[in-house]
């Protein structure tokens, strides 16, 4: 993982321990970034200390696939893409529940006027899921 200076536009290497780092998000409050590593299977998250991360813990663990795209609502779960569907877990890493898409699926996003639709990309299609 990189970090890019705002002001200087130096750019220097903060997370080099990942097999395949790829999701990235920042928690609401853009304290924390909560990485996706693919090929480990696992979301890690870490502190952030003087432009630096302090070392980061795993927070879950997925079982088929890797898990991809990660994105927070506005309640401050962690939704993340995975290799069967979609994962949503509270910030500490409690899974919550899986909504089902019947394919792997790459990337997620929250939209909409209230940013209550999940727009999820998958093997073979986009989905979007609302709210009942």
């Amino acid at each position: 993982m990189y970090r890019v200076d705002a002001t200087t536009g130096d750019c220097r290497i903060v997370a080099d321990e990942f097999d395949r780092p790829n999701g990235l998000a920042f928690s609401l409050d853009e304290s924390e970034p909560y990485i996706a590593d693919t090929r480990a299977n696992h979301i890690r998250v870490f502190g952030v200390a003087d432009g630096a991360l302090t070392a980061g813990r795993i927070i879950a663990s997925g079982s088929v696939g890797g898990f991809d795209g990660v994105r927070f609502d506005t309640q401050g779960r962690v939704w993340v893409a995975a290799g069967d569907g979609v994962h949503c877990f509270d910030p500490d890493g409690t899974l919550i529940g899986k909504p089902h898409i019947p394919e792997a699926t790459s990337n997620l996003v929250f939209g909409g006027p209230k940013r209550n639709r999940l727009f999820v990309t998958a093997t073979t299609s986009a989905t979007r899921c609302s709210p009942r």
